[in-house]
């Protein structure tokens, strides 16, 4: 009896998908499938996001990590070659996971990414989310499955829909763990008492009198592996004598900052992407993803590993930096200079309320640039990127001619902003690199994709 079961079914599947995602000759893989709905999923991430109170640099690329991971691993089972992240990741356990029923019965992998991806969005931002946004959320997934059941059976939907809810949940109870549950509720962490020194990180405005997430660095690595390429050299010596390296240091912010061109203001104001203003560094990078995904008409499968990749990238970046940070507490350069350069100093835009060393928008950006580069190019990094991604936020487009000289622009804009050293973006983007090298080489993605 269930063997005929699976068989109506299958029958069923092939009668009922017909005109919605795939053609009916066409095998049901999710590189069949258009990433159309995927895209907007991760557009309404960033409005929630920027939205969302406490959804701050290293809580926002936890949020958009943990829903591409949901992403990739809702779908995987309709992708040829490819294997689920779980045993892969660090300690995610297959026994842990969903198993997709059996093959003979098919799913409809739009329902299935769909139902997963709006469950995982609740999941992330459940304690703190407005009404407005979780009503988005609902309108949302209720519309593409309005869309996507208008030729899918009844049976078809269903299991589906299961499917998608139980990787949701099984990524989110694995994600529990991680030590950055719930952070967005406290993101300072306080009560907590800054490293006190000469060369220690002071507060750089009243509003924030303690550092972010000081104990980020405790959250466990997705893929563990990636920590030994986050590993930055030790930060020049500090000194505040006028022929050591470290003056030199803090004197070249102080030169760029007075005399910066006008496009270097607007670099530095266009990368900025204040969490209050816009959705924060791995926000402004997952919509580049986007972009380029629907640049180059890329389709489901390309698009779910193309935002796992990143979104493993993204956490591990966060943390890696974050470690680096509080290892060494570094003085910020406004405070430097204000105390042995110049008292009347000001910055372009804000310092962030956290150490200097090193630059967590350039250990994002080189996350991004080596994933952008493996999905997008072949292999040498050329392509003529037009960032549009945040005209939404009133700044005008900005023109790369591959993806190396994009997060070149983006370390150097906290140069040019004032609130970054040399060094901070140098190491931060080899770090960045290196982890998203890795995330490429270390996983078994699929092959279609290599």
């Amino acid at each position: 009896m269930k063997k005929l079961f699976y068989f109506i079914v299958s029958l069923v599947f092939f009668a009922g998908c017909t005109g919605t995602e795939i053609e009916p000759s066409k095998p049901n893989e999710v590189s069949n499938y258009s990433a159309d709905f995927l895209r907007e999923w991760f557009k309404l991430e960033c409005r929630i996001v920027k939205e969302t109170p406490g959804f701050l640099p290293p809580q926002a690329s936890r949020a958009f990590g943990y829903v591409g991971i949901t992403a990739y691993e809702a779908a995987y089972s309709g992708i040829p070659s490819a294997k689920p992240l779980a045993g892969q990741l660090n300690r995610l356990i297959p026994a842990d996971m969903p198993v997709a029923i059996p093959l003979n019965v098919r799913y409809h992998w739009g329902i299935v990414v769909n139902t997963a991806v709006a469950d995982m969005m609740r999941y992330m931002f459940e304690k703190n989310i407005s009404a407005a946004n979780l009503a988005k959320i609902n309108e949302l997934e209720g519309q593409y499955m309005s869309a996507f059941a208008e030729t899918t059976s009844k049976i078809l939907r269903e299991e589906s829909v299961k499917h998608g809810k139980a990787v949701a949940k099984a990524i989110y109870e694995y994600s529990k763990s991680d030590g950055g549950h719930d952070s967005y509720l406290n993101p300072f962490s306080k009560p907590f008492t800054p490293v006190k020194g000469i060369d220690k990180w002071e507060p750089t405005d009243a509003k924030n009198l303690t550092p972010l997430s000081p104990y980020w660095y405790k959250c466990r690595p997705v893929l563990a592996s990636n920590m030994t390429y986050g590993t930055p050299p030790k930060p020049i010596p500090f000194s505040f004598d006028t022929q050591s390296d470290f003056f030199k240091q803090a004197f070249h912010v102080y030169t760029q900052v007075t005399k910066n061109t006008p496009d270097q203001i607007e670099i530095a104001k266009f990368w900025a992407d204040d969490p209050f203003a816009t959705c924060t560094p791995t926000g402004h990078t997952f919509n580049i993803m986007t972009q380029l995904l629907e640049e180059t008409n890329s389709t489901l499968e390309r698009a779910v590993v193309g935002y796992a990749m990143l979104g493993i990238g993204e956490i591990d970046a966060f943390i890696a930096c974050w470690k680096a940070k509080y290892d060494y507490s570094l003085i910020r350069p406004v405070t430097y200079i204000q105390r042995y350069i110049d008292p009347n100093f000001k910055t372009v835009i804000g310092t962030p309320a956290f150490p200097a060393y090193t630059s967590g928008h350039a250990t994002e950006i080189g996350v991004g640039e080596r994933i952008f580069t493996k999905l997008f190019t072949s292999g040498d990094g050329t392509y003529a990127l037009t960032d549009r991604s945040q005209v939404q936020h009133g700044f005008a487009p900005r023109k790369f001619s591959n993806f190396a000289e994009m997060a070149e622009e983006c370390a150097n804009s906290r140069l040019y902003g004032g609130i970054h050293y040399d060094m901070d973006n140098i190491n931060g983007l080899k770090m960045g690199r290196g982890i998203g090298d890795n995330v490429v080489k270390s996983i078994q993605w699929p092959s279609a994709i290599k």
